[in-house]
């Protein structure tokens, strides 16, 4: 399930990191916040698609974060909840949730929930990647004829290249690392990756930009790696 973002939200370290494991070897993204504040700042930095929330947290719990995503946004929330914590399960369920899952979990239930909820989501259309038109200021992604045009006129992109914009559009003002974007693009351990993605890069803004030596589009945030402007 490549280019989702699931944000997991959890005041467990361990945890956390448990499900980033079990979801990164899905293909699945995972960004990690430690409380209800946490995850809505993050929201607000970029696309998510999915969100794992547990109940009890300090700063903003996990009945009132749900609360709050609700009133701005449409995302799939599952719910982290103890056997004990059956009453806050339910109103979460009830302020807006769409599942949840028990602690101590199974992982493989907790993946199929998971992929079961986004795909719910893509195939209903809530979500702005399920338009399958991206337009950024005149740079325009059509996912379904996996055609590029800036300003109407059509870019021949190679697969990679392709594949590369598609990804950064999709996530625009997210800035992917190098070794991300080989990982998602090529489907290989990033090593070594510097030169190679940066060949492509370099030939995907002489193909996009008009003046590629100033991008307009594809921008390099120096010692992180690089992003679509929105």
């Amino acid at each position: 399930m490549d280019n989702y973002f699931v944000l997991v939200v959890d005041d467990d370290k361990e945890i956390r990191d448990a499900i980033e494991i079990y979801l990164k070897n899905e293909g699945i993204t995972v960004i990690k916040a430690k409380d209800g504040i946490e995850a809505i700042e993050k929201l607000n930095e970029q696309v998510i698609h999915l969100i794992i929330l547990d109940l009890m947290m300090p700063r903003l719990d996990g009945i009132t974060a749900t609360f709050k995503i609700r009133e701005k946004q449409n995302i799939p929330i599952i719910i982290l909840s103890a056997k004990s914590e059956d009453t806050d399960k339910i109103l979460g369920l009830q302020v807006g949730a769409d599942d949840y899952v028990t602690k101590p979990f199974n992982p493989l239930e907790l993946i199929a929930r998971v992929k079961s909820q986004l795909r719910r989501y893509v195939t209903l259309g809530n979500y702005e990647g399920a338009k399958k038109i991206i337009d950024l200021n005149g740079l325009t992604l059509e996912q379904d004829a996996k055609e590029v045009t800036v300003l109407g006129e059509v870019v021949k992109l190679t697969p990679i290249e392709y594949k590369i914009v598609e990804l950064l559009m999709t996530n625009p003002g997210r800035v992917f690392s190098i070794n991300e974007i080989y990982e998602r693009v090529w489907k290989e351990p990033g090593y070594n990756a510097e030169n190679t993605v940066a060949v492509h890069i370099r030939k995907i803004r002489e193909k996009i930009e008009i003046d590629p030596k100033n991008p307009r589009y594809l921008k390099v945030v120096w010692g992180i790696g690089y992003k679509m402007e929105k």
